[in-house]
């Protein structure tokens, strides 16, 4: 989602008159693919550390934190290495929605391989092949919208929005139309795999958008680098990337965590965080207006402590519920805002750069070692069978609080963009 939101923001400040209505058979089309392109992650990702922890007897494969963290990994390792890779296939070698049909069937392949293997070390090699094939259409899915609605501003956060309503319908779907205990098998894998194979097909109906013939550097976001001289720029990326290894354990553990309190509709559940997202997103720009981006991300910081501080706790069971309804803070006021913030700040000329930097540093190299550094911390916190969740969530609230704290003491939102000559001489090659 906060991919989208910077390129809006890029892009939705287009000068001149009122825009020509988005053709209604085209809004359909992109919607539907917007819908299903969400409902396949949200339809395995959220339940699949239950299935991987479940005993074999219970349908699972009784791994060890440390083996989910790293299977969840995969998906943060292809998101660090599609970000060299998306942009160059859309924009210099086959059409965008031939490359969304290929990688999601291929994808839907990967995803029934997944749920019929049992050895840890093949299912690492296919999960990774599989974020290799899902991570560039997150990307590719944005770019084929953008290049067919004639308002960014106007039309895409309705087709964007329905992205999250199909995350919210799959978790759904997985709690009530899937057999019972389902959440704890490889059903909810067979499911997106069916869901993959269909979004693979329904692709070759998108709209026509062919290559745009643009020369692209194959390491783009190596040129925004030397923004981090910049002493605001440097300290916000610094710890946002620290931070992002605490918000991890919730994306890796934060299922099985509500297994042991006793959650029966887990996937459901948990879309209570994507439905709580939608609404602070559109209290988002009144929020930055009235708080200051500072104001802003130290508030999504700090729902982050929160939320990890009330699953410490542990109960009542309405607090639990609450430390997941503060996704919509936690995501849009940090991660979202996040992104707005380095497509206001950077250059013009290396804008595009600047967020490939973002993306890298938050979801792709902390959200891995965060994925790794949460399964060390569930092992050493396991004994027996018996998990001390009040410590293991601990870990990530005191990390939380360090880093807002010192977040609050250092950072400082300076007026103005970054000086252009600091990333003048990065400027060698075209934009991707």
């Amino acid at each position: 989602m906060a991919e989208g939101i910077a390129k809006l923001d890029y892009k939705g400040g287009i000068a001149g008159g009122e825009k020509p209505p988005l053709d209604v058979g085209i809004r359909l089309r992109l919607s539907v693919m917007m819908f299903l392109q969400f409902a396949v992650w949200g339809s395995w990702f959220t339940v699949w550390n239950v299935y991987l922890k479940a005993a074999v007897v219970d349908g699972g494969l009784g791994f060890t934190g440390g083996q989910i963290g790293n299977l969840y990994g995969t998906m943060a390792l292809g998101a660090i290495l599609s970000m060299m890779l998306a942009g160059q296939l859309a924009d210099r070698v086959l059409s965008s929605e031939y490359l969304m049909a290929i990688f999601h069937l291929a994808g839907a392949f990967l995803l029934y391989k997944m749920a019929v293997t049992h050895d840890y070390n093949t299912l690492w090699w296919i999960s990774l092949a599989y974020a290799l094939v899902y991570n560039p259409t997150l990307s590719i899915s944005n770019s084929l919208a953008f290049s067919h609605i004639p308002d960014a501003t106007r039309d895409f956060p309705s087709l964007r929005v329905l992205g999250t309503i199909g995350w919210i319908a799959a978790g759904l779907g997985v709690s009530f139309l899937l057999p019972a205990h389902s959440q704890s098998t490889n059903r909810p894998l067979l499911m997106a795999a069916v869901l993959s194979a269909g979004l693979g097909l329904f692709s070759l109906a998108l709209p026509h958008t062919p290559p745009s013939g643009k020369t692209a550097g194959s390491l783009p976001f190596l040129r925004a680098f030397k923004l981090l001289l910049n002493p605001s720029f440097g300290i916000f990326f610094a710890i946002s990337f620290v931070i992002t290894i605490a918000l991890a354990f919730y994306y890796t553990f934060a299922g099985t965590f509500l297994d042991s309190v006793g959650v029966k509709d887990i996937a459901a559940v948990m879309t209570i965080g994507q439905g709580s997202e939608i609404g602070f997103m559109l209290l988002l720009p009144f929020a930055l207006k009235r708080f200051g981006m500072k104001g802003v991300l130290s508030l999504g910081m700090a729902a982050w402590a929160v939320r990890y501080l009330f699953f410490s706790i542990g109960h009542p069971y309405l607090l639990i519920i609450l430390a997941v309804a503060l996704h919509g803070v936690c995501f849009d006021f940090f991660l979202a805002a996040g992104f707005i913030y380095t497509d206001n700040k950077a250059p013009s000329a290396i804008r595009g750069s600047a967020q490939a930097l973002f993306s890298f540093l938050t979801y792709g190299v902390g959200m891995w070692i965060g994925n790794l550094v949460s399964g060390q911390v569930v092992d050493y916190f396991t004994v027996g069978a018996a998990t001390q969740w009040s410590k293991v969530w601990m870990a990530p609230a005191i990390g939380a609080v360090a880093c807002l704290a010192l977040f609050l003491l250092l950072w400082k939102d300076t007026p103005g963009k970054v000086e252009e000559i600091e990333a003048s001489s990065l400027v060698a090659e075209p934009l991707v």
